[in-house]
Formats: C-alpha cells, structure tokens, sequence
C-alpha cells in the first residue's frame, strides 16, 4: 500500500526543485525494507526524496510529523496517510489558495472511497464519510466556523503550525487539536469540495472499532483542552456554539446506550397507574426526542449523497445500513468518551489497510489485525437485552418505540458477532 502512495507523490506535478518528499516511517517490519528501495530507486531518478526513520513511536503520529517538520525545508506541508492516493494536479488545486489570503493555515480536500462497495460495512462507512466531508467541512468553513484538519489529503502552512505551538501529543486527534489551536491564534481554514482524494475505508470490523475509538476519545479530549479557550474569545455565541457540539459529537454514544439500557423500565413505568396526560406526555417526549435524532443525520446523508453522486438514490438506499452500525459502535465509542472523561491515557494504535479494493483472491492478515476486545461479549447482550424490549414494546402496541429497539438490537448484533467472526477469520478477500 505505501508503494502506490509513494508512486502517487513522485508523479505530483510540480517543479522537482520546490518539491520535497518525505516518507515518515516508524514500521518495525518488512515496510521499513521496502520503502527504502522506493525512495533509493527515486533519489537516483533525481527526486528530492527521504526516507525519514524513527525507532521509537514517541508522540504516535504527533511525533513522527514533528520529526518530519523538523527536516522539512518548504514553506507548505502536504500530509498523506499511507492508503492515500493524491492525482497529479493535487499540489496545483491547494496551493494557490494560500496566496489568495496571507492568513489561511490549512486546505482540506475531500477523502474519496477506492473501496467504497466492498462489504456492507464499507458502503455505510462512505455515507458516514460523505456526510461529514461533503455537507459538514464545506458548512463550517463557508460559514467562518471552527474547521478541522482530518489529518491527511490537506496541506499545511508552516508558518500557522509554528505560530499555534506545534504538534502536540496529549490527545489522539493531533490533527483535531492543531486546527482548533490555530483558529485560536487568529487563522483560517479552506475547504475544498471538488478536490477529491482517494483512501481506503477499514475492511475489518475491529479496525473500524480501533479508528472510532480513536476519533472519539480524541475528541472529547481535545474538547476539555480547548473549550474553555474557545468561551474565551469574542467569536459568536453560534460558532461558540458549534465548536462545543463538534468536539462533543461522540458524546451521543452513551446517551444512546442510556435510552437503550432505559428501555424496559420505560415499558414497566408505562404498564403501571399513571394518569393519561404522564402517560401521554412521556410518550410526546420519547417520540420527539428519537424521531429528531434520526431524522436530522437521515436528511444529511441524503443530501450529502445527492450532492456528490449522480445515483445517489441507489447509494441513499443504503443508509440504514449506517444508522443500523452506528447504534453498534456505540459501546466501542462510549468507553473511548469514558477514557477521555476520566484522563485514562491509551496509544494510538493505527488503523489496518490492506490495498483491499475489491474481493478476489483471499490474503493473510493475521500480522496486521488488531486484537479482540472483550466488550464484544457486551455488544451480543445488549442486543439480546434490545431485542426482550423490543417485543415488549410490540406485545404491549407501543409501535413508536420497537423499531428503534430493533435498530439496536440488529446494530449490536452485527457488531458483536462480525467482531468475533474476522477476529478468527485471518483472511481478507482483495
């Protein structure tokens, strides 16, 4: 996979004098081996290419671009994680933006999906993706609000990094944490929508577990970091506002595990005397507050599918898929907020990428795959516990409430069993 990310980079068009190559490694495997052929075989074609070694993964990812920054001599810096692959004209689309406007610190592209109909998984995690890029970047950054680098495809002002105290290593979203910091420090943001770059969507179920909890705890973490400093500023009471509902996005997994934990005293309160205004204004109340919580994403990813895809109805069909596995991630998510609440300090661990594709032959991943969680084991129970509540709720003709307690008890289901299941299954099909 590194190999089609370092042959994407050399064939960048760009002046070979002003570009410099980095390949940030901090492998302890035949990775190592391989990039430093690649990077030889292109010093000697005359590129100006490194190949910038660590022994040690101190700051994670945080460290290794502090390292490169270090060495780096250009005034920008593009960042690409390994599954990334950027066109030719990617430097020509984002660079000029930063002599349009002396104060722009970042230029985000949009993340493309090369794998995007692999597996049911990958398919629900491109909406996921689509939704956030396509509808959310473009909405924060046209409007002046906080934007976040998302840590590849985008390119960096060096001058911006330096001012805002660099990269730091005290959250797992170190990309998170740079982009608000320099927002701080007076800078702006640039998001591109029409510039496309490809990845590769996790394929493996615990992997997808491994990137959510990273993202999530990265983000409550950089939520008790900088929001405080954010109340502070003279910004508006709306984009205040935004920026706390941003960094505190993953806090809706343990209000969802509540509302799923909560689910048959609910229906036992409900069986029990109580006037028919309670009865009628718990229910007005439920129904509000679930029918909003789907609606809201539902209408987002249909738009964001809309906007970016000419058969968006096909690809709209398959949001239930997403609604179904973001109930299931939600005890992966919520024991990354708890971490984060309670300062419990965890590695990065990365996110495995095989160059999957598309399935074919199958490859041996057991070197790659991350291990099984035991909270597998919570996600089965709690399925079967939303699947008693949910024939509780229809026995007792309580409609409204059933279908979101089988949204649950499917999602955590699916999550559970596909954890185990790939856990065992040391093969990928690609």
């Amino acid at each position: 996979m590194v190999e089609r990310l370092i042959h994407a980079v050399v064939n960048i068009d760009y002046p070979k004098d002003l570009h410099e190559i980095q390949v940030l490694d901090d492998s302890n495997d035949e990775t190592r081996e391989i990039v430093s052929k690649l990077v030889n075989k292109y010093r000697e074609m005359g590129f100006n290419i490194k190949h910038v070694v660590r022994e040690n993964r101190d700051g994670f990812k945080a460290g290794a671009l502090t390292l490169g920054m270090e060495k780096a001599e250009g005034e920008f810096l593009a960042i690409f994680d390994a599954d990334f692959i950027p066109d030719n004209e990617f430097l020509y689309n984002t660079i000029p933006f930063f002599f349009e406007k002396p104060k722009i610190a970042i230029v985000q592209t949009r993340w493309g999906h090369i794998n995007r109909n692999y597996s049911l998984l990958t398919i629900a995690q491109s909406i996921g993706m689509d939704g956030h890029f396509i509808i959310e970047q473009g909405a924060r950054t046209w409007n002046g609000l906080y934007m976040n680098f998302n840590g590849t495809a985008g390119v960096w002002r060096r001058k911006a990094i330096i001012d805002s105290g660099g990269w730091c290593f005290d959250t797992l979203t170190e990309d998170l944490d740079l982009s608000y910091r320099a927002q701080l420090e007076g800078w702006n943001t640039k998001f591109l929508l029409d510039v496309v770059v490809p990845s590769e969507l996790p394929v493996d179920i615990n992997a997808y577990k491994s990137q959510q909890h990273r993202w999530a705890k990265g983000s409550i973490q950089t939520a008790k970091k900088l929001l405080p400093q954010v109340f502070k500023t003279n910004d508006s009471l709306i984009k205040k506002a935004e920026a706390f509902i941003h960094l505190n996005q993953y806090m809706v997994h343990p209000m969802m595990i509540i509302l799923a934990l909560l689910s048959f005293p609910l229906i036992l309160l409900l069986k029990v005397r109580m006037s028919n205004m309670s009865i009628s204004l718990t229910m007005i109340s439920m129904v509000f507050l679930i029918t909003m919580g789907a609606l809201a994403p539902t209408v987002l990813y249909i738009v964001s599918q809309k906007k970016g895809y000419k058969d968006w109805i096909k690809k709209c069909l398959f949001i239930p898929a997403l609604m179904v596995i973001g109930c299931g991630i939600a005890i992966n998510n919520t024991k990354a907020v708890l971490e984060a609440l309670f300062n419990i300090k965890s590695d990065f661990i990365r996110t495995p990428k095989y160059g999957v594709t598309k399935r074919g032959r199958n490859i041996l991943v057991k070197n790659y795959s991350l291990p099984l969680q035991i909270f597998f084991i919570s996600e089965i129970l709690l399925s079967a516990y939303c699947f008693m509540g949910f024939m509780q709720y229809t026995s007792n003709k309580k409609f409204v409430f059933g279908p979101f307690l089988l949204m649950y008890a499917v999602g955590f289901l699916y999550v559970g069993v596909l954890s185990l299941f790939q856990k065992f299954n040391e093969t990928i099909k690609c």
